[in-house]
Formats: structure tokens, sequence, C-alpha cells
């Protein structure tokens, strides 16, 4: 369909006709190429469509879309197309799929009047929240669930998305890249599982370098297969203009996957009862890390020369928020009045399972509600 070295528009339109058996209507018809990273010219021909034939409705979805412009250098149609950045589905979506719009809705109303939840409805909320950490955002492993009601069987849908993840690895980088890849992705469980989360190259490979394996890690954010939160060196604003390039830590874009990949026992999550289990609170950052970037935020953390340290930092409108994220209903730190004292925070945001409150400058919010942010 596209091999003539000119794109022919009018011909590519009578294939498509041909090959669906059915007519293509200008401003009704929607064209959809998928995977379109397989196909240079498919991509190229975006120009011609926006040039050309303007009134057809034009879509193009790939997977890895980014890494295959970049390293194949694809002649991108820049200025003729709308581009968007597909995440997992976020908690409130989540909330959507499950039927639960009437629940969300009443989330964000007590996120903005910083009222309690009523206490069923709160624990039906942490509930859902649960689920979610073992489900996470993709699509296909929510309508799996939905279908089924069963966790065990959302796990082989997660399983084929891990292996989608790797044949790509090996499709768009070289054998030696695609290594160093997977052994990236690989150790996110240990890396957040460590007491110092920061991402440090020697749990990857004893002697790993930046050198090693920083193109692997550039790889993976371009794919937007993990996300990456820098270390802030100050609260000031702008606070992309004091990132420490150097430090970070690595999550991984979808919270079901990292309880997929580090086989956490699904009864330790759905546990009524709170448990000391270092790993959820590191799969709870993951969560908000999720959420956060998915709403388009930056991600920072900051930790200051003594032992303080502030999980999340953003910057809303001209203000510099710390947020604190506790796994359960225990949340007493220092660290986030030591950054509000220091940077002249208005206030700071604190996520666990506790209900809604606003105290001594301290703005509670349960975890099921970090969408509202």
């Amino acid at each position: 369909m596209f091999s003539q070295k000119n794109t022919n528009l009018k011909k590519i339109i009578q294939y498509l006709e041909a090959t669906r058996g059915m007519e293509i209507t200008a401003g009704k018809t929607l064209i959809f190429f998928d995977e379109i990273q397989a196909c240079e010219r498919a991509l190229t021909s975006f120009k011609y469509f926006c040039e050309q034939m303007p009134e057809q409705h034009v879509v193009g979805a790939g997977s890895l879309l980014g890494v295959a412009i970049n390293r194949q250098k694809y002649s991108f149609p820049v200025g003729k197309v709308n581009e968007i950045n597909m995440f997992p589905l976020d908690f409130e979506e989540f909330l959507w799929a499950m039927n639960r719009e009437k629940l969300a809705e009443e989330i964000k109303t007590h996120y903005a009047n910083n009222e309690p939840m009523p206490d069923a409805l709160h624990k039906t909320a942490l509930e859902l929240y649960q689920q979610y950490l073992i489900i996470g955002g993709m699509p296909s492993a929510i309508t799996t669930f939905i279908e089924t009601e069963s966790y065990i069987k959302v796990q082989p849908v997660q399983n084929e998305i891990f292996n989608e993840y790797i044949a790509d690895m090996s499709k768009y980088a070289d054998p030696a890249t695609s290594v160093k890849i997977r052994a990236c992705y690989n150790s996110i469980p240990a890396q957040l599982a460590k007491e110092n989360t920061k991402f440090q190259y020697k749990v990857v490979l004893r002697g790993g370098t930046a050198t090693i394996f920083g193109e692997a890690i550039d790889w993976l954010g371009f794919a937007g297969i993990v996300l990456k939160c820098q270390r802030l060196e100050h609260g000031y604003v702008p606070i992309n203009a004091y990132a420490d390039l150097i430090n970070f830590k690595l999550y991984m874009a979808d919270v079901g996957m990292l309880t997929l990949r580090s086989k956490t026992p699904l009864q330790t999550i759905l546990s009524p009862i709170e448990i000391d289990n270092t790993f959820l609170g590191a799969m709870t950052e993951n969560y908000v890390a999720q959420v956060f970037a998915t709403k388009g935020y930056d991600l920072f953390y900051w930790q200051s020369d003594g032992k303080a340290e502030v999980d999340f930092v953003l910057q809303i409108e001209d203000a510099v928020i710390p947020v604190e994220v506790k796994k359960g209903l225990r949340n007493r730190s220092k660290s986030l009045g030591v950054f509000v004292e220091k940077y002249k925070s208005p206030y700071a945001i604190r996520l666990s399972k506790k209900n809604f409150g606003f105290e001594n400058r301290i703005k509670s919010v349960p975890l099921y509600a970090t969408f509202c942010i």
C-alpha cells in the first residue's frame, strides 16, 4: 500500500476500501493505522493527508513509537499531526471502567473541601485502590478482570504485555543494547526494595556504571516503560532548574506490572490488616509516580544533606509542594516539616490510608484520591 516512492493518497483510500469492503467517507470514517512505526511511509503519509486531504480523519497508533522514530530516523511530519502520549489508566479511569463514576465524583468533592469521606465509602475506595495495585492500568488487564473477576486470570495478560516489551526491545535495539535494557528493567523491583531507593547501576550488574547502562535507561524512558524521578538540589521555582541529573529513581510505568514482576503475594496487598512490609511502601510510591506522570507532572524527589527525604515534590502554579507517601495509617515524619520550613511552602500533602483532612499546614489525602492533585 505504501510501496511507491511518492505517496498516492487516492490509491491508499481505494486499497483500504477494497480491503475492508466499505466506503470511506471524508469527515465520517476514521482511518486508523495501528503499529504505524512498522512502516515509515505510513507515518510520512500523514503529511500528505494534512496537505491534500485535510477532510479525512486519520489516526496512527504505535507501540514504542518514540523509540522507533529515534532509532530508525523516520521522516516525522512535524507540524502536521497532533501528538498524544497515552498512559495506563489512572485510578479515576479505573473507577470509570468499574462503573464507579459516582464514587470518583464523591472523592473529588471531598478532596476539594478537605472533608472526610463517610467510613463506608472510604473503605470501599481503599479496597478498589488495593485491587488497582494488582491489576494496574493496562486496558486489557482491566477488561479481563471485569469479565472474569479473577486476579489470577489477569496475570497471563500482564505476562503477555511483558513479553511484548521484550520483543520490542529486541526489534528496535541492537542485541548488546537489548540485553542491557532488559537487565535495567528487571532490576527495578530490587532497586525499589532497597532502603535507599535511588537507582544504583551496581544492582543491575556488579561494576555497572552510567557509561554502561545510561543508554539503556534512556531507551526505557523514551519507550514510556519506566518513569524517571530525579533528585532536587533545592525546592525553588522553577523546580526543573534545580534537578540533579545524576541521582534518580526508576519506577515502572504501570504498578500492576511491578506487582507481577516482583511476585508480591496478592494476599499481602489485599489484607485489611496493616502489614509491616517494606516493599509495599515502594509499590505505593510507584503507584503515586504513575498517577503524577499521567497528570503531566515532572517527577522529582528531595533529599537533604542529612537524612530528611521527601518522596515527591510538585510545582503547582507558583508554589512548590512537598508530597509524602505512606503505605498505611502510620504517617509520622519530620521530613515534610523540614522542607516546608526551608522552602516556605504554603502547605504540604501527605498521602496515606487516612481519610481527608487539613491540619498544621498538611493536607491529608487518601491514596485513592491521588488523581485529584
